[in-house]
């Protein structure tokens, strides 16, 4: 073909042999319109671009096509990978809590919220970023700029508190309240 090196010359040999890439593309693709997008994405693709002389633009086009065509294979192909490991990680309607199991827990959260409120400030802290966030004890402790074994200390005082304020029903424990009352006096609270 003529203009080989052009722009423009690319195009009018895009232009003839477009049922050919048609054709061509229906066969690699499976799909005609999947086919007409490709061919689309390559007519943009030849106008964005500015390409030097072609020696054989038939078979430059061709090899543009064929490129396409794989890597929307291999694009489609990631897609229903990644929807196949997201269907598979969704809970099933088993597994979702029923009215009451979500009660009770929204509960709990709140009791464990209104102790902390009433906790040191770094202890509270240290608890949040352990269990809330799930931060690693390490990552804690170079944020509150203390060792690690700071932090467990400031956990295991979150969670003695918490559990000794809750009795088995949830409810206050008055001996847990005298002891979590004794702490917060020697934390100067």
């Amino acid at each position: 073909m003529n203009g080989a090196g052009q722009d423009g010359g690319l195009r009018a040999v895009f232009l003839a042999e477009r049922p050919l890439f048609l054709r061509m593309l229906v066969a690699r693709l499976g799909d005609v319109g999947e086919a007409e997008d490709v061919l689309q994405d390559l007519w943009l693709r030849l106008d964005a671009t500015a390409v030097g002389p072609i020696a054989d633009p038939t078979a430059y086009l061709y090899r543009m096509a064929n490129n396409m065509a794989i890597d929307r294979r291999r694009r489609a192909a990631r897609r229903l990978d990644r929807d196949g490991a997201w269907s598979h990680s969704r809970p099933d309607a088993s597994e979702h809590p029923d009215a009451e199991r979500m009660m009770i827990a929204r509960d709990r959260l709140a009791r464990v919220e209104a102790i902390l409120a009433r906790l040191p400030e770094r202890v509270a802290t240290a608890f949040r970023l352990y269990r809330f966030e799930e931060l690693p004890q390490k990552a804690i402790a170079e944020r509150m700029n203390i060792s690690v074994s700071g932090v467990e200390k400031l956990l295991y005082r979150a969670y003695a508190k918490i559990h000794l304020r809750r009795g088995p029903a949830g409810e206050d424990d008055g001996q847990a309240v005298r002891l979590t009352q004794e702490e917060d006096r020697c934390d100067g609270r």
